[in-house]
């Protein structure tokens, strides 16, 4: 059914009420979903007890060849009883499911899927292998989780890919966070393990176990960079950097590329990371277990040797490599032989340099390290020695052989002595010794043999001096172990390697299986419920089969001891034992020669040959020998020098590992007396005792588990292969783990939890105040059987399939609820959308109606009118038309008769002139056609006649020859006779009718005869006449041939007129169609020309602004980067005083103890304490006095006065001349940098002053490093001489304490002038850029505007293209023309810059001059130099500007009134030199009187009486001057009772606001009328030496920093506001402007306060950091504001902090509140609105920072609920910033990155539309950030869908073109640059009273 989506809307006022209603109207879920009927029925479809039954649409899962499980929906309901099940898979096809006939055991079920990808395996409802392996894989595969909790192991499923997720910043996300709260990750374990070594004191061990190419090495790496970065060394030896140095080296020697692993570690390590008290890593130790040896002498296909090898042949090129003679590893047999020398994407050259470079860091040295590479060097060259056989039982080594030469070179031993013993051997006897030699086989294992023995000594010493170099110089506190080791392991072929590592695994497992076993029985007995056995699998009998007496190793090390001992006997023995009395022991039925063991993972079937001689690991002692004796090579004896001892438990093993999947090699075959001088110790035995020891380490340390799983063997990312995973999941214990859970109470919730889930499940009447009996009452009723679930005493403990069942009741609710509300809402909806359409459509139908009957009525009257229009219309139509037809038929009709009379005449004559030629032709045919015929006809007569005569005279001689032949011609001829007669008569007959008709013919045409005769006469007659009628037709035929001449000679030239006129009409009319398209077409070109360059114009100004908008934000950005460096800087500097006042107390301590009385004065430390903060205007003769303690300064001080003074006039005109230097060089680039944007539309590049500004900060930094440095120095030096005498004042210790402290404050002082000089280049920049208008292009639209519209006068159509063609080329004239223009006043503004820049330097140089000259001389040299540079500059302009003498006359203008300007400033500088002069007068007459009294030796007391004072201070009577006076010696307690003592909350609420700093203020001002800058450096610097000491001592006190940095600032104000700057006097009062500072300039203090200032805000900003950081999460994210909205989800072992409102929880209430506090604090401090705006802003993006991370780093976080109820919050912070009127301090845009993650969990995300709005929507984050959040999304109710996998591709598609930080987390530690708008106070000075509870009585007001 379809269900309505309701929003959510916080309302302001009635909101809290509207929450509360949509809580209750949505019962926890305020989005419903599509819920179809298949869904709705599948969810009914959990019994209570569904382990006897299962019930219509129940989803099991069955097994599956392919795909180990699939899921299925039951069709038809399961009856006790019943064998087949019917089924129906997921992609329809239906089956028939056969249940086991003896178990009548019924499929698993499977979880809903509210609960699959939970983060705990143990949380999920069914616990069992298809929910585990399901649960992982949909983490994997859609959601890209790696990790996931198991319990207490972490399973960690390799991705094959690069993942963001080990950065810094996460490792600092997970710092200090309870391992539930956050989402499974290997940080999560790490910082559990340290957060247990810290709280129970107790060692750990991290167990990182699984097969090759899992991630085992990975895994651990990164537990070590976890606890390298977040603990950090105890001392400045960089200890963390050196653990982590050692996995490069330990992976070159250890690792290699395998078939299932390009990177696989072939050794087991652990690796002790060692703590100090205050868990700070000190040290490491590290011990290796089963080093792979057979690796070196043997490759698989497609397997590589160990890298070091390949990196070596890879570097041969270098100059040091050279004398190894090494080449390509194609070259040596011991790396060839995999076929694969080369690794994809790895560069062995650089992986050998940071080898090396590891080394180096671990204090291996370079000659030891030669010493290495020529050792693996030898054995390469010893993998290629060759053997020629002599015979079958003796070989040699050809003479003279290469490799063997070059081996004994780089070892150092004899070439024939190695020789020899590599072909031969010794036997020993009782009595004699035997030299034997030996076939070329065994010489080649021999070779081997020696080969791995070499490089396993090698590795032995190389892990020895890591682990010196890792050795703790301190005492270890406690530990955390890493183990890295391989998993179970099962091959086609199995040997002793495997076996060792299986052995391994068991030994693993078992103190698994106990540890589990232990927590869960804790778990119960410390909730008090009934304890039960639970039946788990124990592997002790297999390791007792193993190792205990007369175990299958015991059996092996009894048979290595037998002299003819074999593998075959070792089998029988095996079989003896063991055969038949053992389960897990069994014999194969076609092997006589292997042995099978049922692990806890499998059946592993072991082949017994090579066992023997792997467990001896057989090397001739003779070899051995001969390598010890080398004297040139001095690291080679020591591999070998501890051969006769014992082998420590903790070192390395010598054996090796069988590469994967392949055939063992075959050793040589021992003979009887060989092991004589073999170790003492077997393989076995040793690797038994170090493994008994590994486990004695880790039963005293606190486990935690890792289980890293490969996905697939082909290495693809993110292909999950199920049967691989499960074979994993049972090798590695995760499934024990589950099935232990699921035999007790796998599923456990707090009281809270449950009732907060299931509140919806009960009624108002049930719920109690107690909750643990609110949750007994409804279990009791929800679940009959009470042995379902246990009460605890703090959590509620179920069955397998409770909560499931549970949920389904829960749902089913939700869905009756949902379907009520649905039904209520919409019958409402309904109702109302009814009634307003009804009311709507009554309205529409009555204008409608209206509207139709008026428009009736028009039409009728229109119809009337229309009907009348068309009589007449009609009428005068038919009647035109008639008048039109009848002269058209008239004229039709004298046309057609004229034409037929002509045609008519034409016809007679053309026929009468026809019948005269026929007649004659017809005659003339006729006779010739007679003649033709008959002579024809005359010759056929003859031919035939002589043809017929001549048959008749051939027939007659015939017959003439034969009488019978007569006889029978006359038979017949009387009837023939009597026929013709007839015939004869018959003819006579015709032919008298033919003469009677002949005859009448006759007569008949002798009668016509005569006729025609008279007719012919009278023909005659008329043919005469006929004659001379012809005679007169020809004349007028010629006639009127002749006219017929002249009329077609005018017919033809009226024709040609007619044509020329057609044509010309013709053309003329083409003509005038052209002209008109081609003035359309000017027209729209015209018309697109002004379209076009109106939207030039406008797009050239917007880009101009939207550049210039850019260019500002950039400087912008810029100058906050400048200022957050520089203020970063400041910090730094801070931490750096910090740390040398820290040395200085600690040097004084030692000062104090062996001379107790001595102290240095307080001149002295005042001194020292302020040389940094002293202004550059104090010189080093002022300096002096100050340090000189034994020496009167009363005469030195007259001297420095006058010099001072005269110094700071110089001083201020120097700034002048500079200033308007700058200021004309400013103008200058300005006019520069616009004529180049104008040009260019872009803003000018600043390249080259953005790259001068980056090398000044990058010259600050390095300083501030090496100020680091030079401190460094000094605590190094304090701390090694400790002796009195060596830092008692003069000694050497103690003077370069002074001059580092001198040369700190030099350079800071000069580091403060370069970054103000930065700023002000920055401030300068920003000003320069303006945006300027494009005038030309404007005025050249114009006027081709108007030139078009000149061209619409009709009559000049035919010039209008011309006149279009003219102007397009004027056009074009003149952009050319102005673009050459713009290219000349380029080129001269840029002659122009080169000249200023020119005469810049110029006046530097003179400036430089002027410095060295006497006062009187400067300002004569500075006005003839400004005199002279005019003059020229007066020439310059007038040869510039000869030929436009408009241009010369307004540079003359501006000239005059640049000069009187200058003028105007020369008499002001004349008023003030006069002034000055005369002060120096004063002074200087004081100063001589002072001396005289001193040499005359007047007594104090006449001193005192003398009322002489030279400089009376102007006093009114009865009104005071805002001073405040106090003697010097009262300076110390003044800032003691003023700062050090002053307890800020009383000052605060009971006085005015920046009381202490107005009395400071005060008391310079007092020293400042008196001229006394002794005084005032004494007392500035004594005040801000005393803010830091109160800053140090109380700096985390929220009241203490927020009131010295509004006290700072205020003071600040101070010193601009009456500093008499115009600049700051703007708002004064005229009272005010009398209280300025008169003789001193104290810019240099203000930067130093600015700087004072910044520092306190960085620590106010860490202390509400501090404050905040623990509220944040809790009330942000866990704590439900809204109450109902989200309940919680169940959880496995790893419970995450509840989300229920305990005692001693953080709410959103707690966050407002402390905020609240933290504003009232400043605002009673009376910090400026500016200043509390950016620390909300600050406290804003804290808030925002730290709950984005935690949302992307929790996956039960990414809900639907969790998105509203994150929008509730901010909307609650949004609703704190307005009513504190905060909206304008930018602090809601530091939280829309949170906002628009939470509306990324609201929205809908199916779609294309959908993900085009996510796109669109999340501008603020990252495309990490909203993939991840995609990712995490996390249904916790049935109502809500997961997220797509696709749908996530689709978003990652869209946002390919982002141009963002691919960082996953925000930086919650970045501090936003402060600045410090001026704010004059309005308060008057005088006004002031000093309240007598700050204990200043010796202060008076003046």
């Amino acid at each position: 059914m379809e269900v309505e989506v309701l929003d959510y809307m916080y309302v302001k006022g009635g909101g809290q009420c509207l929450s509360y209603f949509f809580s209750w109207f949505t019962c926890e879920r305020l989005w419903f979903l599509r819920l179809s009927v298949n869904k709705k029925k599948r969810d009914l479809c959990w019994s209570e007890n569904h382990t006897s039954s299962l019930v219509w649409y129940a989803r099991v899962w069955i097994p599956d060849p392919e795909e180990v499980w699939k899921s299925a929906e039951l069709l038809k309901d399961y009856k006790p009883g019943d064998k087949v099940l019917q089924l129906r898979l997921e992609e329809g096809k239906d089956l028939e499911y056969c249940l086991d006939p003896k178990t009548k055991e019924l499929p698993p079920l499977r979880n809903p899927d509210i609960l699959v990808g939970e983060n705990d395996l143990t949380a999920l409802s069914y616990l069992h292998e298809p929910a585990v392996l399901h649960n992982l894989k949909v983490r994997f595969i859609d959601s890209k989780l790696i990790y996931t909790y198991c319990g207490i192991v972490l399973v960690a499923i390799n991705p094959y890919e690069q993942l963001p997720i080990y950065g810094e910043d996460i490792i600092n996300a997970y710092s200090g966070q309870n391992m539930g709260d956050m989402d499974p990750h290997i940080f999560a374990v790490a910082e559990e393990a340290y957060k247990q070594m810290a709280r129970d004191e107790r060692n750990q061990s991290i167990i990182v176990s699984g097969e090759s190419g899992a991630g085992k090495t990975v895994s651990a790496k990164y537990a070590m960079r976890y606890f390298a970065t977040v603990s950090g060394s105890a001392s400045e030896a960089n200890v963390e950097e050196k653990v982590l140095a050692s996995n490069p080296i330990m992976e070159s020697i250890g690792n290699a590329k395998t078939t299932r692993n390009d990177n696989s570690s072939r050794f087991g390590k652990y690796i002790e990371i060692g703590f100090d008290k205050r868990y700070r890593i000190i040290g490491a130790n590290m011990r290796t277990y089963l080093l792979e040896k057979s690796r070196v002498v043997f490759q698989a296909e497609e397997e590589r040797n160990y890298h070091i090898f390949y990196q070596l042949c890879a570097s041969a090129a270098l100059p040091e490599f050279k004398t190894l003679r090494l080449g390509n590893a194609n070259y040596f047999h011991y790396t060839k032989q995999g076929g694969s020398p080369v690794i994809d994407g790895v560069d062995d050259a650089k992986e050998m340099a940071n080898t090396r470079q590891a080394c180096t860091l671990l204090g291996i040295s370079d000659s030891y390290q030669m010493g290495i590479f020529r050792i693996l060097a030898g054995i390469l060259h010893l993998g290629n020695v060759e053997f020629a056989s002599r015979d079958s039982d003796s070989c040699t080594v050809p003479p003279k052989h290469e490799p063997l030469t070059i081996f004994c070179d780089l070892m150092g031993v004899e070439y024939e002595e190695m020789a020899h013993w590599l072909c031969h051997r010794k036997l020993a006897t009782a009595t004699e010794t035997y030299i034997k030699p030996i076939s070329k086989l065994h010489a080649i294992n021999a070779r081997d043999a020696l080969a791995k023995h070499i490089y396993a000594n090698l590795f032995n010493w190389i892990v020895d001096h890591v682990n010196k170099a890792l050795h703790a110089t301190v005492k270890q506190h406690s530990f955390i172990g890493v183990l890295d080791i391989y998993g179970f392991e099962t091959f086609e072929i199995n040997s002793f390697e495997q076996f060792c590592i299986n052995y391994a695994n068991e030994k693993l497992q078992q103190q698994f299986n106990m540890h589990v076993f232990k927590l869960e029985q804790e778990e119960y007995m410390k909730e008090q419920i009934p304890w039960t056995l639970i039946d788990f699998y124990d592997n002790q009998p297999c390791i007792n089969l193993i190792e205990a007496k007369m175990g299958v190793l015991d059996l092996l090390d009894e048979e290595c001891k037998m002299p003819k001992g074999s593998d075959d006997s070792w089998a029988q023995k095996l079989y003896n034992t063991h055969l038949n009395k053992c389960a897990l022991f069994e014999k194969p039925r076609m092997s006589n020669k292997a042995f099978i063991i049922k692990h806890f993972a499998d059946k592993v079937e072991y082949q017994c040959e090579g066992f023997l001689e792997k467990n001896k690991d057989t090397v001739y002692e003779e070899q051995i020998k001969v390598l010890k004796s080398s004297k040139k090579f001095k690291l080679l004896p020591e591999l070998f020098q501890d051969e006769e001892k014992v082998l420590s438990p903790t070192s390395a093993t010598p054996s090796g590992r069988v590469p994967l999947s392949r055939m063992p090699i075959k050793p040589a075959k021992a003979r009887p007396g060989q092991a004589s001088k073999e170790h003492k110790k077997t393989v076995g035995h040793q690797f038994r005792n170090s493994l008994h020891l590994l486990m004695e380490t880790l039963n005293a340390t606190t486990p935690h588990y890792v289980r890293c799983i490969k996905p697939n063997d082909f290495k693809f990312p993110f292909t999950f292969d199920e049967k691989r995973a499960v074979q994993q999941l049972r090798a590695c214990g995760v499934l024990e783990t589950i099935r232990i859970s699921a035999a007790g109470f796998p599923s456990r919730w707090t009281y809270q939890e449950f009732f907060s889930r299931y509140r919806v499940l009960m009624k108002q009447r049930d719920v109690l105040g107690d909750r643990k009996q609110t949750c007994k009452n409804v279990l009791e009723k929800l679940i009959q059987d009470k042995d379902k679930y246990q009460f605890g005493k703090t959590k509620i403990f179920f069955r397998a399939g409770q909560v499931a069942y549970l949920e389904k009741i829960r749902a089913d609710k939700l869905r009756a609820a949902c379907i009520r509300i649905q039904k209520t809402i919409r019958g409402w909806l309904m109702r109302k959308k009814y009634i307003r359409m009804r009311k709507a459509a009554i309205t529409i139908q009555r204008h409608v109606r209206g509207y139709q009957a008026r428009c009736y009525a028009k039409f009728l009257r229109r119809t009337r009118a229309a009907i009348t229009i068309q009589k007449f219309q009609r009428m005068y139509v038919v009647r035109k038309r008639y008048q039109c037809m009848r002269d058209a038929t008239i004229a039709l009709q004298a046309l057609l008769r004229g034409y037929m009379v002509r045609n008519k005449y034409q016809m007679m004559l053309r026929e009468h002139k026809s019948v005269v030629i026929q007649k004659h032709v017809r005659g003339w045919l006729a006779r010739r056609r007679y003649r033709r015929t008959l002579r024809a006809i005359v010759y056929l007569q003859c031919c035939y006649r002589r043809m017929m005569a001549k048959r008749e005279l051939k027939k007659l001689k015939i017959e003439a020859r034969s009488v019978e032949r007569y006889k029978k011609l006359h038979i017949g001829l009387e009837n023939k006779i009597m026929q013709l007669q007839r015939k004869i008569d018959e003819q006579n007959k015709e032919y008298k009718s033919l003469l009677e008709k002949m005859n009448n013919l006759e007569i008949t045409y002798s009668t016509e005869t005569e006729k025609l005769r008279s007719d012919v006469e009278r023909l005659r007659m008329s043919e005469e006449e006929a004659k001379n009628a012809t005679n007169r037709v020809i004349s007028l035929q010629e006639e009127i041939a002749k006219l017929r001449k002249e009329l077609h000679q005018t017919q033809s030239e009226k024709k040609s007129i007619e044509e020329w006129a057609d044509k010309y009409k013709h053309e003329t009319e083409q003509l005038v169609s052209e002209l008109k398209e081609q003035n359309s077409l000017l027209k729209t070109e015209k018309e697109d020309l002004n379209r076009r360059i109106h939207d030039q114009a406008r797009e050239i100004t917007e880009s101009m602004e939207k550049k210039l908008v850019e260019e500002t934000k950039q400087l912008e950005l810029d100058l906050n980067d400048e200022r957050l460096r520089y203020q970063n800087l400041l910090n730094e500097f801070s931490r750096l005083e910090e740390r040398y006042d820290d040395l200085k107390d600690e040097m004084n301590l030692m000062v104090s103890i062996p001379k107790p009385g001595h102290k240095r004065t307080d001149s002295t430390h005042s001194s020292n304490e302020s040389e940094y903060t002293f202004s550059s205007e104090i010189t080093e003769a002022e300096d002096l006095p100050l340090r000189m303690e034994q020496e009167p300064s009363e005469k030195k001080a007259a001297l420095d006065m006058s010099l001072f003074l005269k110094l700071q006039k110089r001083v201020s005109e120097l700034e002048q001349e500079k200033q308007s230097l700058q200021d004309e060089l400013d103008r200058k680039e300005e006019q520069a940098l616009r004529a180049k944007a104008k040009e260019e539309e872009r803003p000018p590049i600043r390249g080259a002053e953005l790259e001068y500004e980056s090398l000044k900060r990058q010259e600050l930094e390095s300083e501030n490093k090496k100020l680091k440095n030079e401190l460094n120095e000094l605590q190094k030096a304090l701390t090694e001489t400790r002796a009195p005498e060596v830092t008692a004042p003069g000694a050497p210790a103690y003077r370069v304490l002074l001059d580092q402290l001198t040369s700190v404050s030099e350079e800071l002082e000069v580091r403060k002038e370069e970054v103000l000089i930065l700023r002000s280049q920055l401030v300068s920049q920003k000003e320069a850029i303006q945006p300027k208008e494009d005038k030309h292009t404007m005025t050249d639209a114009t006027i081709l505007l108007e030139d078009v519209q000149k061209m619409k006068d009709k009559g000049e159509i035919a010039q209008a293209y011309i006149g279009l063609k003219e102007t397009n080329r004027l056009l074009e004239s003149q952009l050319q023309s102005q673009k050459k223009s713009h290219e000349n006043e380029l080129e001269s503004l840029r002659g122009e810059i080169q000249s200023l820049k020119e005469e810049n330097n110029r006046q530097q140089q003179l400036l430089a001059q002027n410095l060295q000259l006497p006062p009187e001389a400067r300002i004569e040299a500075s006005l003839q130099h400004e005199i002279t540079r005019l003059t020229n500059e007066n020439l310059f302009y007038e040869e510039l500007y000869a030929d436009d003498p408009k241009k010369y006359q307004l540079y003359r203008i501006s000239l005059y009134k640049r000069m009187i300007d200058l003028m105007e400033q020369l008499e002001k500088q004349d008023k003030t030199v006069r002034k000055l002069k005369k002060q120096l007068k004063v002074f200087a007459k004081k100063i001589g009187e002072l001396e005289v009294g001193q040499m005359e030796n007047i007594s104090p007391g006449q001193i005192i009486d003398e009322p002489i004072r030279p400089v009376n201070i102007p006093r009114k009577e009865k009104d005071f001057q805002g001073m405040l006076e106090y003697k010097k010696e009262d300076e110390q307690k003044l800032v003691k009772n003023l700062i050090l003592e002053l307890k800020p909350r009383g000052v605060a609420v009971n006085l005015i606001p920046g009381l202490p700093a107005y009395i400071l203020f005060m008391c310079v001002r007092h020293a400042d009328y008196l001229n006394d800058d002794q005084k005032v450096r004494s007392l500035l610097t004594s005040t801000i030496n005393g803010i830091k000491k109160v800053l140090k001592k109380r700096g985390d006190d929220f009241e203490t920093v927020s009131f010295w940095l509004s006290n700072t600032c205020r003071f600040l104000h101070c010193l601009k506001q009456y500093s008499g700057e115009e600049g700051f006097m703007k708002h004064n009062t005229p009272r005010q402007n009398e209280h300025c500072l008169t003789n001193f300039d104290l810019a240099e203090y203000r930067q130093v306060l600015s700087d004072l200032a910044i520092q306190i805000y960085q620590q106010l900003v860490r202390v509400l950091e501090n404050i905040l950081q623990p509220m944040i999460v809790s009330g942000m994210l866990e704590h439900e504001t809204i109450q109902g909205v989200s309940g919680v989800k169940p959880t496995g072992l790893r419970k995450r902090t509840s989300s229920i409102a305990d005692e001693g929880t953080y709410t959103l209430d707690s966050i407002i509140r402390q905020l609240n506090s933290f504003h009232s604090v400043m605002c009673q401090h009376g910090m400026d609105p500016e200043l509390i705006k950016q620390v909300v802003k600050q406290m804003f993006y804290i808030i925002g920072a730290v709950t984005l991370n935690n949302l992307l780093l929790r996956k039960d976080m990414c809900s639907w609920s969790k998105g509203m109820q994150i929008r509730y919050n901010v909307s609650q912070l949004e609703e704190w910033l307005r009513d504190k009127n905060l909206m304008n301090s930018g602090a809601k845009e530091t939280l829309e990155p949170l906002i628009q993650a939470a509306q990324l969990l609201q929205v809908k995300k199916k779609t294309d539309e959908d993900a085009e709005a996510i796109c669109s929507m999340c501008n603020a984050l990252t495309t990490a950030q909203i993939v991840k959040v995609l990712n995490l999304y996390t249904p916790v109710n049935e109502f809500e869908e997961r997220v797509l996998v696709s749908f996530i591709r689709t978003i990652q598609v869209r946002l390919r073109d982002r141009k963002d930080s691919p960082q996953l987390l925000m930086d919650a530690k970045h501090i936003f640059p402060v600045t410090f708008p001026f704010n004059p106070s309005s308060l008057a000075l005088e006004t002031i009273q000093i309240p007598a509870s700050l204990g200043l009585g010796f202060i008076s007001r003046v």
